[in-house]
């Protein structure tokens, strides 16, 4: 390495590490909450009662005017719960809004943040059971 070389990199290295720590911090995966075996994997039970960020999508909502919707990994076109033929996935996150919300295309990403909850809960107005959850949840586009 030549001098102009380790000057170029050291000058920039303030600049380069801010954005080397924000990209290691980015979302959080919905599967990285679940072992294979489907318990909860160490970083879920480390992140819980932390606000963690989440990016998927709104898959359509169970009921109007309700404060909760569920965070899936792709979009969804129809209800799981309407449609029998339909497979829900493996990987979707129950997401609980201090507002009502207002219901985003299905084909529009989210970013999603909340507090992480773990454990299982039956929502009751709706059924929904989960068992794992974003409480107090803000999102916009992603």
């Amino acid at each position: 390495m030549d001098r102009r070389t380790a000057l170029t990199t050291v000058l920039a290295a303030p600049f380069l590490l801010p954005t080397l720590a924000r990209a290691a911090d980015g979302p959080a995966k919905i599967r990285e909450l679940y072992e294979k075996n489907g318990d909860f994997s160490p970083f879920a039970r480390n992140a819980t009662g932390q606000r963690i960020l989440f990016e998927g999508f709104m898959a359509p909502p169970l009921k109007a005017e309700s404060r909760f919707f569920v965070l899936t990994k792709r979009p969804m076109a129809v209800c799981p719960f309407c449609e029998t033929e339909a497979e829900w996935p493996d990987d979707i996150l129950a997401i609980y809004s201090k507002r009502i919300v207002d219901v985003e295309p299905f084909n529009v990403k989210l970013a999603v943040s909340g507090d992480l909850t773990l454990g299982a809960y039956k929502d009751p107005d709706t059924g929904f059971l989960s068992m794992a959850r974003l409480l107090n949840a803000t999102y916009e586009r992603a």
